[in-house]
């Protein structure tokens, strides 16, 4: 690869290293520049422009970064799409993340140009969540790098392990002067503890905190088929020969670590009897706070065994305590509040406009391969990566619902249709689930978008890279869908009139990223009986 600057007479095929904004257009860095973008820059009084032309044997950043994340694509993952030589690795459910952070360094010092992060080892995920991502830091890698990357990565190095629904049991003990209260509230945080991990308690029994008592108590809650069981001790085990561990081996199990160096969670003892794992809680499991108890939990609900060395392992991160760790939340999915996760996109799909230069007929009841319009629109929006899909309707309005009917998207009335596109445009983000971070804008007149030029915007939208507005192109021409970050919601709900949302891109240039597209679906849209005609006897076609 030649990084360098080119005279603009030979920099037609470079790829652009920084972008620039002349006569209102922006030029996005790692565009291929054509003959149309060297005119225009030398119109703007460019003379040399900095880049990078790929050589033979180079592999260009998106590629590589697709290739490598390919490779290491573990179970329950799934590679996003490549931009801007990144690609993410998304998990397809929850559970934990478990990564070999030994070959992961050993992939990362192959070559400065090839990096890959991942999340801390045995995280906690959500479904859609990233938990790694590899970036080419150049334009392109030789073959060669990118092929030794490949060789040294594997599938292994990252994976999600779903959670197991775990039955457990849960033993506390009493001693004179322990509160019910504080009894009740163990069970209750145990119980929200082993539920957001999928898990089940099938059993909670007190008994008095002497080693008769526990062995036999032990022994009877081992014969419900339990994966797990829990005691809660009335006092903290301070040694092995204390009265919990001595409950457990007189009941015939065994001791197979005592002590961990995490805090707050160091006096956890971990034991067996026969198979069923034995866990002794330290104190710090009555408390909802991130504890110890947690880090053991998490690896034994998604299968994996732990040793005495693995508990001896966590004492690198292992200080909880002095680092403002979030109580266990009541809710499991509230876990995730702040972690890094695929974005969540609306679509809405305007639907109710008059259609007034059709000469008397409803465009969007028009039938392309005897499907309606709209309901093409709809159902490309559903096929799509959208995670909510909204129609607004208005103007003949029971026929248009009709047409959509049977499909999983939500309906929503303008009744002001008449007014004007920004009428519709509010009542779609009005009706937005609250959780949403991006709205794809659809006209129910553009039947040519099909489900992976949707899937290409959305991929593309990253607001912490700068990509908060994404729209599609046609050799530099801006067409339509667009997709809006939630922050522009509140400028879009102000907006007033039979006018769309385009003056905002010209405002937030530095937010705009464009995605080329290869047909001219983003740019078709129906408005007269000719135009249905054209696109009735040739439609693009999309791989």
């Amino acid at each position: 690869m030649i990084f360098s600057e080119f005279d603009l007479d030979q920099a037609e095929g470079i790829l652009l290293a920084h972008s620039v904004r002349i006569e209102g257009r922006k030029l996005a860095k790692g565009k291929r520049l054509s003959q149309d973008d060297l005119t225009l820059m030398a119109r703007g009084g460019l003379r040399k422009v900095t880049g990078a032309r790929l050589e033979e044997g180079d592999v260009g950043e998106h590629e590589a970064a697709f290739e490598l994340a390919d490779r290491l694509m573990g179970v329950n993952l799934e590679c996003g799409p490549a931009l801007t030589g990144r690609c993410n690795l998304i998990a397809q459910q929850a559970g934990l993340a478990v990564i070999d952070a030994e070959k992961l360094a050993r992939l990362n010092r192959v070559d400065e140009a090839v990096t890959v992060a991942t999340l801390s080892p045995f995280e906690v995920v959500e479904t859609g969540q990233i938990v790694a991502t590899v970036k080419i830091i150049p334009f392109a890698v030789p073959r060669t790098v990118l092929d030794t990357c490949l060789a040294v990565g594997s599938p292994s190095i990252v994976r999600v392990l779903p959670f197991l629904p775990l039955r457990v049991g849960v033993i506390a003990s009493l001693l004179p002067g322990l509160p019910d209260s504080v009894v009740r509230s163990t069970f209750e945080v145990t119980r929200l503890r082993i539920e957001s991990l999928g898990g089940k308690i099938v059993d909670e029994v007190q008994v008095q905190h002497e080693i008769g008592a526990l062995s036999r108590a032990i022994k009877k809650m081992a014969e419900q088929n339990l994966d797990l069981m829990l005691i809660s001790g009335a006092s903290a085990t301070l040694d092995r020969r204390d009265v919990v561990p001595e409950a457990l081996t007189h009941a015939g199990g065994a001791i197979d670590h005592f002590g961990m160096p995490v805090d707050p969670g160091n006096l956890m003892l971990l034991g067996r009897l026969g198979k069923l794992p034995v866990i002794d809680m330290p104190g710090c499991g009555r408390s909802a706070r991130l504890n110890g108890l947690d880090l053991v939990l998490r690896r034994l609900f998604a299968g994996l065994p732990v040793s005495g060395d693995d508990m001896m392992r966590l004492g690198a991160g292992g200080l909880l305590k002095d680092i403002g760790c979030r109580p266990m939340p009541r809710r499991a999915e509230d876990a995730f509040a702040q972690a890094p996760r695929k974005a969540r996109v609306a679509a809405i799909v305007l639907g109710a406009g008059r259609s007034v230069r059709m000469k008397g007929s409803n465009k969007l009841l028009a039938k392309l391969n005897g499907q309606p319009m709209i309901r093409r629109v709809a159902q490309a929006a559903l096929d799509s990566m959208a995670q909510h899909v909204i129609v607004v309707t208005g103007h003949q309005e029971d026929e248009v619902r009709e047409a959509l009917s049977g499909l999983g998207v939500s309906l929503v009335s303008n009744p002001r249709f008449a007014e004007g596109l920004s009428g519709s445009l509010k009542a779609g983000l009005h009706a937005l689930p609250q959780d949403i971070d991006a709205a794809l804008i659809l006209l129910g007149d553009m039947p040519m978008i099909a489900p992976q030029q949707i899937d290409r915007l959305i991929g593309a939208f990253d607001p912490d890279e700068g990509r908060s507005i994404i729209v599609p192109t046609l050799k530099g021409k801006r067409g339509n869908p667009v997709l809006w970050a939630k922050r522009f919601f509140g400028p879009m709900l102000a907006i007033e009139g039979d006018v769309g949302a385009r003056h905002l891109i010209g405002e937030n240039m530095n937010q705009v990223f464009e995605v080329e597209m290869d047909d001219e679906s983003v740019l078709t849209d129906i408005d007269k009986p000719e135009d249905l005609r054209a696109v009735s006897e040739e439609p693009p076609h999309h791989e």
